[in-house]
């Protein structure tokens, strides 16, 4: 489609400035490094602004406050990002749609109850008194346990695992490969041998969570693991029993969440992040990549390190860090010149 028509089809203006380019071709929406001449791409971080100088992109939309002159036409809009998100989808190839009904395959309890709307892929496995929502769709090998309740318009790809009695509301997307409900980490040391404690509690996940591949949440020693509302977590991302995340956090790939601690809403754990069990995070705390946090931390703070600090503090702690090795050779002089004045006294 046309330039022009293309901004049509996601309910935005085109700016004047690219009044001129209207009629230009518009064939995909690609990066930067790979787009064409009949291709639109988007630059809104200055980490890309190489591949922006040797970009082949039919047009670019930048930032409102970019003003520079590029060899490849530019459209100024207020997100670029926001924007390019929506042609994407104008670009995207069909959703695939999933027929409604059980695969002759699947392995469905009598007792279970599945909404004719629902689709059951090939080797699932559903126990009974287990339910399962409505245009829900169960992908390939999965499971779903005992008197487990999954909600309308969810979505799980094959081989997601899902616990006895644990409950997935609305909306809620489970990549391949993840553990909804395994028993918690939970052991007593006694006579010199690790005694498991019953894990009786179950995992609940609310509306519009989406969950990542090859990631572990663990069922509560007893009450529930609860994934509020919004949530997104990444692949491989370890979430312990009793744990507690607040409303639209997002945690990143490899986070581990140790069992019984409690993240506000909005709460953003970067890669990596550890956090200690038994404590709190306020809303709206950010921390950093890598960091362990070993304490509570307030509402509206950002962490770093380890262990985690507030992000000032760990700056300056780091800036310090890096100028050990000088101040060990500035030391060594010191001592060398008071061993030498105390050779001259004597």
């Amino acid at each position: 489609m046309t330039l022009q028509e293309l901004f049509e089809t996601i309910g935005e203006k085109l700016p004047e400035e690219g009044a001129h380019l209207s009629g230009l071709e518009i064939h995909n929406a690609a990066s930067l490094d790979f787009a064409g001449a009949n291709d639109i791409s988007f630059y809104a971080d200055t980490r890309y602004r190489k591949l922006l100088n040797k970009t082949r992109a039919g047009v670019v939309l930048v930032p409102e406050d970019f003003h520079e002159k590029l060899a490849v036409p530019t459209i100024r809009v207020a997100s670029p990002a926001t924007t390019f998100a929506k042609i994407l989808e104008v670009f995207r190839p069909p959703q695939i749609e999933w027929k409604a009904g059980i695969h002759p395959t699947a392995v469905v309890s009598p007792e279970a109850t599945i909404h004719p709307s629902a689709s059951i892929q090939p080797y699932a496995v559903i126990e009974a008194g287990a339910l399962i929502g409505e245009n829900t769709v169960i992908g390939a090998h999965c499971y779903i346990g005992h008197q487990a309740k999954i909600g309308a318009n969810c979505h799980l790809y094959p081989h997601v695992f899902i616990g006895e009695r644990c409950i997935l509301h609305n909306r809620v997307v489970i990549h391949a490969g993840t553990t909804i409900g395994a028993d918690g980490f939970g052991y007593e040391f006694r006579d010199g041998r690790h005694h498991k404690i019953p894990q009786t509690g179950n995992v609940e996940i609310m509306d519009d969570v989406e969950i990542g591949a090859n990631s572990s949440i663990d069922r509560a020693r007893f009450g529930r693991t609860l994934i509020c509302e919004g949530v997104k977590i990444d692949n491989l991302v370890q979430v312990g029993h009793n744990v507690q995340i607040g409303p639209h956090s997002i945690l990143c790939g490899q986070v581990g969440i140790s069992g019984s601690a409690r993240l506000g809403a909005y709460v953003t754990l970067a890669g990596k992040v550890g956090i200690n069990g038994h404590i709190e995070l306020g809303d709206g705390v950010t921390v950093a990549a890598m960091a362990g946090v070993v304490s509570s931390i307030p509402s509206g703070q950002v962490y770093a390190g380890l262990p985690a600090l507030p992000i000032r503090e760990f700056r300056r702690n780091l800036a310090h860090f890096h100028r050990i090795e000088k101040l060990v050779a500035r030391v060594n002089e010191l001592e060398r010149i008071v061993e030498k004045l105390q050779g001259e006294e004597r």
